[in-house]
């Protein structure tokens, strides 16, 4: 799991979320809206929904892109428990919170074959993988 959280609110831009997600060395940030927790971008959300469809990365905002669907899991649960939840939601990464549904971390897709299959291919290129 990263501990380093970025966030960041609806109307930021994708092109200034992305410059984040590269001075962070992360590849996702959780998006708010006031107080609220609005949603999660990815990388991969930007070029899929953005730049593949010509939006302007400089006019687009976050709020226009951001999976609403927010899948979190609680601290105590074990990584089995976690790629269960990602394998039945389908999702890549899940938001981490503890008993006071406080953000505290995310989990990502290599995280977890680093920590249940760290010989296999996707987990070593993820041990290796600088800002995981």
């Amino acid at each position: 799991m990263t501990r380093k959280i970025v966030y960041l609110p609806v109307s930021t831009t994708l092109d200034e979320a992305a410059r984040a997600m590269r001075d962070a060395d992360i590849g996702d940030v959780v998006v708010t809206d006031g107080s609220s927790l609005f949603g999660m971008v990815t990388d991969r959300d930007i070029v899929v929904r953005a730049v593949a469809e010509g939006r302007d990365a400089r006019q687009t905002t976050l709020g226009s892109v951001t999976s609403r669907d927010i899948v979190m899991i609680d601290q105590s649960s074990t990584a089995t428990e976690a790629a269960t939840l990602m394998r039945d939601r389908a999702v890549r990464r899940i938001l981490v919170c503890d008993t006071d549904r406080q953000l505290v971390g995310i989990v990502s897709l290599g995280d977890l074959a680093v920590r249940l299959d760290p010989s296999s291919a996707l987990g070593e290129i993820s041990e290796a993988s600088p800002g995981r």
